[in-house]
């Protein structure tokens, strides 16, 4: 990024606000809203927000390293993947494409939504040999799976992902209340396969396609957590969709450690809901989660200023995590130790941007 787009954004708050000046009513509520009392959303950041730090000190952090390992197989610059979010080509034209260039250019990587444009295929040619995996909704019975798959793998995706938590389209109200639900309805036909979905068709996916690494996106407790390691998903996703599914759901992080205990090292864990800042990312990673998923924060770089805009999100993320690691006396993340997290209660109310508490009011659109 120019040293002039670097200046232009000198904290993660200055996007949000950015954002909101570019998207118009509608598309600014599609983003930031979430279900029906929006209350899932809010826990995710009440539980962010409800573990304070235990910091070790006189220890020599004068070289911290924020990096971390990708599936086990190749290095990344920071635990972060930018996750799948329907319609990215509402925040900026270039969608996943855009937003994937800008994953692999910094040293991250993005899972691409099958409802997102430019598509499969030409999102994984922008990303080119960035790590990617893509995330399919089932709209269709077995072929449609199937064929996915190989279209994935044949286009280079390091791992294929099927989201879990969305078996009927939830009520999101910002979008109701202003009629502003037909084009994002589109998007969801055939839903009748995603409602059908069961344990059977994890059971196919593993016996059809051995070799691919299944992710199930929208885990929620460890019962499920256990199944999934016993059918074989490599990959636990905890995930409530950033609050735009089940209202009154738990916080991710929350959920995390049963999780976490669950699957017993027989199964890598990953989480998203509500992360905006490096401190989230690290008490994330300390929990267990060995990767850790950015959605709106990530949107809100793409829309004020597009691939430079993602960019400049996970520049200052790793700056945030870098400070967040080394004032806990560690030079990288396996030196934080558990006890270093303890509970705590929230300094504020929590909503989608009190992790912001710079912005104003009028700012903040929530």
């Amino acid at each position: 990024m120019s040293t002039e787009g670097q200046e232009r954004f000198q904290t993660l708050h200055e996007l949000p606000k950015a954002a909101k000046l570019r998207l118009n009513a509608n598309i600014w509520d599609y983003l930031v809203g979430a279900t029906e009392t929006e209350t899932t959303m809010q826990r995710n950041r009440a539980a962010l927000d409800s573990v304070a730090f235990r910091p070790r000190v006189l220890r020599d952090v004068s070289a911290v390293d924020s990096g971390a390992t990708f599936l086990g197989r190749r290095k990344i610059r920071l635990p972060v993947m930018l996750c799948p979010v329907g319609s990215l080509d509402s925040f900026d034209p270039g969608g996943a494409a855009t937003a994937g260039r800008a994953a692999a250019s910094f040293g991250v990587p993005i899972m691409v939504s099958s409802v997102t444009e430019p598509g499969l295929e030409r999102s994984a040619e922008a990303i080119g040999d960035g790590p990617k995996i893509f995330q399919l909704y089932v709209r269709g019975g077995p072929d449609f799976v199937d064929a996915h798959v190989k279209r994935a793998m044949d286009a280079g995706y390091d791992a294929f992902a099927i989201t879990v938590d969305s078996a009927h389209y939830s009520r999101r109200e910002r979008d109701i209340a202003k009629r502003f639900v037909k084009h994002w309805r589109a998007r969801s036909e055939g839903m009748n396969y995603q409602a059908s979905l069961s344990w059977s068709d994890i059971a196919r996916f593993r016996d059809r396609h051995p070799d691919v690494t299944l992710i199930l996106k929208g885990i929620g407790m460890g019962e499920d957590a256990e199944l999934a390691v016993k059918y074989g998903v490599q990959v636990v996703f905890v995930s409530n969709h950033g609050g735009r599914q089940l209202d009154h759901g738990r916080g991710s992080l929350e959920v995390l450690p049963e999780v976490v205990q669950a699957v017993g090292g027989k199964a890598r864990v990953w989480m998203d809901g509500g992360v905006s800042r490096g401190t989230d990312v690290v008490k994330a990673v300390a929990m267990g989660a060995e990767l850790v998923g950015i959605g709106r924060l990530y949107c809100y770089g793409l829309a004020a200023a597009g691939e430079h805009g993602v960019m400049r999100v996970l520049q200052l993320l790793e700056d945030e995590v870098q400070t967040c690691l080394g004032l806990l006396g560690a030079t990288r993340f396996a030196e934080v130790e558990r006890n270093q997290l303890v509970a705590a209660h929230p300094t504020s109310k929590p909503h989608v941007h009190s992790a912001f508490p710079l912005l104003s009011e009028a700012d903040r659109g929530y």
